[in-house]
């Protein structure tokens, strides 16, 4: 089980709504990833706050697992009957990047801020607080006792036993950077995929603002794409497509295992946290500890 050693916090803008979010980390020894939501509150409080909280039924605590996914429309949003988070899936890469599995996010918004729209200002977050494992284990390792596999026309996600683990991602896009184009994840490179912002198309950007989404959309955490090139310098070498990597990492974690601890091969093409998300479901049945 490993943990933060100490609390905790960092303000932001959503990325779907804009809202101004405080969010509050609190080292933990439940073994779970829980995040409590009290919109009517200050970010400032202590663990003994957030007990009384739970306590008075101002908040409800859920777990980051896929069985608490409500949404996958724009990005991934967790939650219960009473709250629910939105835009995790950056946040749960980190904390996969980090090898935490046990921590309590406090949050004054339903929306995880957006930062620079990757994982690295949240694993700077995590580094900065310390790391620390509770209890002295042997790294535990999974692998998958049968192919798990989605395959829907031009979509596939697939995951095979391995001796080690190796992600593949392929994407399609309608531009000259993206098209038919792949990668593969190699853990000597691993900051090129936490450093991965997210991305879409700059020509969508209005539509979706006047539909009540991408409000938060912004030139520093977001990569455009436009019919050639992009609204600002790559960060690396086909940049989204790293991206993706990182969603599929954040979303396998929702399995309760992280997924840079599995001996698999997984072979993705032209998918999103929808297909990553029905996989995981499946996934998570599957998954067996390598002796």
């Amino acid at each position: 089980m490993t943990t933060i050693l100490k609390e905790t916090t960092i303000q932001g803008h959503g990325l779907m709504k804009n809202k101004p979010c405080s969010v509050k980390f609190f080292p933990s020894t439940s073994g779970k990833i829980r995040y409590f939501i009290n919109k009517e509150g200050s970010a400032d409080i202590s663990r003994d706050d957030l007990e009384k909280l739970c306590k008075d039924g101002k908040t409800e605590p859920f777990e980051a697992e896929v069985d608490n996914v409500l949404s996958t429309d724009h990005c991934v949003v967790l939650g219960n009957k009473k709250h629910k988070a939105m835009l995790t899936e950056h946040l749960t890469a980190a904390l996969a990047f980090c090898g935490i599995d046990s921590i309590d996010i406090y949050m004054t918004e339903e929306e995880v801020p957006a930062l620079d729209g990757s994982s690295k200002q949240w694993v700077e977050l995590f580094e900065k607080a310390g790391i620390e494992k509770h209890f002295f284990e042997k790294k535990k390792t999974y692998t998958v006792k049968e192919p798990v596999y989605y395959i829907n026309g031009k979509t596939s996600l697939v995951v095979l036993p391995s001796d080690e683990l190796y992600i593949s991602y392929a994407v399609n896009y309608e531009h000259p950077d993206l098209n038919r184009r792949w990668v593969s994840y190699n853990p000597k490179q691993k900051e090129e995929i936490i450093e991965a912002r997210t991305f879409g198309f700059y020509k969508d950007l209005k539509k979706f603002q006047m539909l009540g989404f991408a409000r938060g959309v912004n030139i520093d955490n977001t990569l455009g794409l436009q019919d050639e090139g992009y609204t600002s310098p790559l960060k690396s070498d086909l940049e989204p497509v790293k991206h993706k990597i990182l969603d599929l990492i954040g979303d396998f974690y929702l399995t309760g295992v992280n997924p840079l601890n599995l001996k698999c091969q997984i072979l993705v093409k032209e998918a999103g946290h929808a297909v990553h998300v029905k996989t995981a479901r499946m996934l998570k049945d599957k998954l067996i500890e390598c002796k």
